[in-house]
């Protein structure tokens, strides 16, 4: 909401750093960090947070398909292959469920 308030409604940063102080209780220090960072990143916080509920969601998915055989340093592997797409780390978290439940069987 904040990044959206800069740059769409144009907040300043003392109405955005209030906001943010009202609404997660963060000190206002550390909430004038943030605004600055959002005020120089377009866009960061919201695209952090998309790839942050894929990421959760993706986990969740995994944890539900294998269930015991779930292991978290397994789920975090695919790091391993680099930056890529949200479409394309979905496609490999699918991928690597199924070939673990074929080892598994």
């Amino acid at each position: 909401m904040i990044d959206t308030g800069l740059h769409h409604k144009r907040w300043t940063r003392e109405q955005a750093t209030d906001y943010m102080v009202r609404t997660t209780g963060f000190a206002q220090p550390r909430s004038q960090r943030e605004v600055e960072r959002y005020c120089t990143q377009i866009g960061q916080a919201c695209s952090y947070k998309i790839g942050h509920t894929s990421w959760v969601r993706q986990r969740e998915k995994s944890q539900a398909a294998l269930g015991p055989r779930f292991d978290l340093k397994w789920f975090h592997e695919v790091l391993k292959d680099g930056v890529m797409p949200l479409s394309m780390f979905e496609k490999r978290v699918d991928e690597r469920i199924a070939e673990r439940l074929r080892i598994a069987a």
